[in-house]
């Protein structure tokens, strides 16, 4: 670069001196005299001062060229850095949807198990009442025409049967309330997620 500025400072030197070679037109005060070489010496240091002026005005330009350029590759990996992390983010948010979606249908089936259970429960509490009845029905039967011994024996079975029906009753009562507290949590889980 610096050898493009010196070959055009020689050009301007050159064209300076055909300049002053050549006629010069005719004024009232100058005649045909040449310029004095100290006025050609004050022109060529001006032309050498424009000229580092105008290498100072590249250089510092192509410094600031050059750091213009490096912000901008920084900022280009700044922004492919974001599109990244937008991209990570998506995913994120995808698998957080399907984690959702599959608590949803937990929420779903373990509500439907509930229900089947509150429903049998019921069915076997109204057997129960249904049962206490036949009992009472034949207590009133037996008083009348069977014995004591037949009676208790009566009495021990359906007490048996009452019994069994009662722990059935007792379980399927743990059950629902394990699926309803199992549901709770998975309500939790939804709604923290969401």
């Amino acid at each position: 670069m610096k050898m493009f500025w010196g070959l055009w400072l020689l050009c301007l030197a050159g064209s300076l001196r055909a300049v002053h070679a050549g006629p010069l037109r005719k004024t009232g005060k100058t005649g045909n005299k040449a310029a004095p070489q100290e006025e050609v010496s004050v022109l060529m240091f001006g032309v050498i001062q424009l000229s580092e002026s105008l290498n100072y005005v590249y250089e510092t330009t192509e410094a600031k060229i050059d750091k213009i350029s490096q912000t901008l590759r920084r900022l280009e990996g700044t922004l492919q850095e974001l599109g990244r992390e937008t991209e990570q983010a998506a995913e994120v948010e995808k698998q957080i949807k399907e984690v959702i979606q599959l608590l949803q249908a937990q929420m779903a089936k373990q509500q439907a198990q509930t229900k089947t259970t509150k429903d049998w429960l019921a069915s076997i509490e109204q057997e129960e009442v249904e049962l206490k009845t036949k009992v009472t029905k034949l207590e009133m039967y037996v008083n009348t025409k069977m014995s004591i011994k037949e009676l208790q024996e009566r009495a021990e079975e359906q007490s048996n049967i009452v019994r069994g029906l009662q722990y059935l009753t007792q379980f399927q009562k743990d059950n629902i309330e394990t699926q309803n507290e199992k549901l709770s949590k998975l309500q939790k889980m939804s709604e923290a997620m969401t």
